[in-house]
């Protein structure tokens, strides 16, 4: 299994997008039908899944741009610490900030991929537009629940893409082969 993990970047995908989909249900679930019964559990459940969720972003995204892939990673690890401990001075919620840009990073990072669709990539760049609001919590109070459903639905969909189609894998061989390349032309 090991092996075959290592050498498949649609199977990293999947199970990316499983991770996120367990991540967002626990999270949900704590939030609104066990409120402050499963203390730790809220918290370490959710957070450990899209630790895994961006771990493996990172590998599926590094034949892009490991730059921009390893920054996302570390966005993403930033984010959910500020959300762990609920840090929230002034009641700007900081971890969402990270997280707004994490989605941007990724999303960029889908643009410039040849072996996801493109529609993806916008999707998760307006998400973490629309995350970004809850730097201004007047703003984002008054467009709630808007604002957290469109930000849902446009991280969302690239996350459930990945668990139901995968990646092409055909294609992200291509580009890892022309990022291990430094005298191969960019494909992207």
């Amino acid at each position: 299994m090991a092996q075959t993990l290592r050498d498949s970047p649609s199977l990293k995908a999947r199970i990316a997008g499983l991770m996120y989909v367990l991540s967002v249900a626990t999270a949900v679930f704590a939030e609104f039908f066990a409120p402050g019964r499963l203390g730790l559990l809220a918290v370490l459940i959710p957070v450990s899944c899209y630790c895994a969720v961006a771990l493996l972003l990172y590998a599926i995204f590094k034949p892009v741009n490991k730059t921009l892939a390893f920054a996302a990673l570390v966005l993403q690890i930033v984010a959910l610490t500020f959300e762990s401990f609920d840090w929230q001075p002034r009641r700007i919620g900081i971890g969402m900030l990270f997280h707004g840009l994490f989605c941007i990073v990724t999303g960029f990072l889908i643009l410039k991929s040849i072996f996801l669709p493109r529609f993806l990539g916008i999707l998760m760049m307006f998400a973490g537009l629309v995350w970004l609001i809850y730097l201004a919590p007047q703003l984002a109070d008054r467009l709630a629940p808007y604002n957290t459903a469109a930000g849902l639905f446009g991280e969302a969909l690239p996350m459930l893409w990945l668990l139901v189609m995968g990646i092409n894998a055909g294609k992200w061989l291509q580009q890892a082969e022309a990022a291990s390349d430094p005298h191969s032309p960019s494909i992207a």
